[in-house]
């Protein structure tokens, strides 16, 4: 803009750049403990034959930019700290600029015709034609590393299909996993066999089965404190619950619902907006039907399918769908809806402690964060995730999670006694030749081991905590090459 001398501008770079004069990151920016996508986006950022432009995209406050600067940080040990740019495009002055104009004054003062640089643009969906920027710097500066974020992932999504094909990979981080919360809040972690899948406990002998149960079992004392606040990095430490909740509130929902995606998208009535998402935080866990809500709401079908994909896309809810009994997927039907985070659903509905002692409210948050661990498991494996549920007889299962070679089953009961009939869903898709995995997900500690169904795979109960811990100790180990 005119109106914005490059004075100014400099001026702002020079502030979100502090390791121009000090040669580091800022401690207090780089936080001492890693995400695990950090390393999933090393893997692309570094790769050497197969270059990409890394966009990390999920809610607000879940360290998508302390991600940026562990990168940078990282990059610090073997480059130039004039090699490196790293802008937010939160800022308002620079929402006004065009990447172009804000990258030449960074190589007319900083850089100063320095070949390799390393660009980290925060927020990039508020950038004036970021993706055509970032399609320019591809094509044209081959020796550039750029990564960037975006609350906003509507944005981003609608942009691969015309810019960034070939050119950008959108890597989604989303809350914390129990096992990153265990290491966050600064836990001895239990030492655990390698190159096991905690989706096929089915394997491991009854001795292997215990020996990890005991293990993990000190871990179970942390667990209530995550599913009520932890998933967020920036409140995770804390004892003060309501105003963890009230930080949750304001910037993770409030932000993205009334700020990005209203500003976004032109979204006219906030209020009709607010109301959907509240349904949805009351009904978490359950089938949705988009016409039921039309008439809570009073607004159209189409307009309800419209905000559900929004907010899906926003990082704030997951999308459920459903199957039939041989496991055929329906294209056309209603969705089970789960907050992206049960942390987000009590922040919304105020739920305190005393929702610990509720059966019914443990019962959907722990369906929840189950949810969640299965999709960031399987994330970059692409699998069909959904659910089984039989109208006329009401048996369910809740979780499918479905490859073409096979499919594993997941069953939550969360309660004192998880005895399963033999007339249940999960003991009938266990007994299929393509279920290569059925797994109950139960309360109490001692509450594991093999079931005595007699099926074709066997059924394994394992404790909620365990097999949420197990699986984040699963997905670390994947990214071994890159910890050393």
């Amino acid at each position: 803009m005119s109106f914005i001398s490059q004075e100014k501008i400099l001026k702002v770079l020079i502030g979100f750049n502090p390791w121009w004069s000090s040669g580091q990151v800022p401690r207090d920016f780089i936080k001492p403990v890693k995400r695990l996508a950090l390393y999933e986006a090393k893997k692309y950022f570094y790769h050497t034959e197969i270059r990409r432009e890394v966009i990390l995209s999920g809610p607000r406050r879940v360290g998508k930019t302390t991600i940026m600067y562990q990168m940078i940080d990282d990059i610090l040990k073997h480059s130039s700290a004039k090699q490196i740019l790293y802008i937010s495009f939160d800022h308002p002055m620079l929402k006004l600029c065009e990447i172009g104009d804000i990258l030449e004054i960074f190589e007319n003062n900083i850089s100063q015709g320095t070949e390799q640089l390393y660009l980290f643009f925060d927020e990039i969906q508020y950038a004036s034609n970021w993706d055509t920027w970032l399609k320019t710097l591809y094509d044209q500066h081959p020796s550039y590393r750029i990564m960037a974020t975006g609350s906003a992932s509507p944005v981003l999504a609608s942009k691969v299909s015309e810019s960034g094909v070939g050119r950008w990979t959108q890597i989604k981080i989303p809350t914390l996993s129990f096992y990153e919360y265990i290491e966050m809040i600064g836990v001895n972690q239990p030492i655990l066999p390698s190159n096991f899948n905690p989706t096929q406990l089915s394997h491991l002998s009854r001795s292997e089965l215990s020996n990890i149960m005991i293990a993990v079992q000190p871990l179970q004392k942390h667990f209530h404190q995550y599913l009520l606040i932890g998933g967020f990095p920036e409140v995770a430490k804390t004892r003060d619950i309501p105003f963890a909740q009230k930080i949750i509130r304001e910037d993770v929902v409030d932000k993205v619902i009334k700020r990005d995606i209203v500003s976004l998208f032109n979204i006219r009535n906030v209020s009709e907006f607010e109301k959907i998402f509240l349904y949805l935080c009351m009904t978490s866990g359950n089938i949705i039907v988009a016409e039921t809500i039309a008439k809570e709401i009073g607004v159209s079908r189409p307009t309800i399918s419209n905000y559900l994909e929004l907010l899906e896309h926003a990082n704030l809810i997951y999308m459920s769908k459903p199957f039939e009994l041989k496991g055929k997927k329906i294209l056309k039907s209603k969705p089970k809806i789960y907050l992206a985070d049960p942390a987000i659903r009590n922040a919304v509905l105020m739920l305190g402690e005393e929702v610990l002692t509720d059966p019914l409210e443990m019962g959907t948050i722990i369906e929840t964060t189950v949810y969640k661990h299965i999709h960031t498991f399987f994330y970059d494996q692409h699998p069909t995730i959904g659910y089984f549920r039989d109208s006329k007889t009401q048996k369910e299962i809740d979780i499918i999670i479905s490859f073409p070679f096979g499919r594993t089953i997941i069953e939550v009961k969360y309660r004192q006694k998880s005895t399963i009939a033999e007339n249940e869903a999960i003991v009938e898709w266990a007994d299929d030749a393509l279920t290569k995995g059925a797994i109950i997900i139960t309360k109490n500690d001692d509450d594991y081991g093999m079931t005595k169904h007699d099926t074709k795979t066997k059924i394994i109960r394992i404790p909620a905590f365990a097999f949420l811990y197990l699986l984040g100790h699963a997905e670390k180990e994947g990214y071994s090459e890159l910890l050393k």
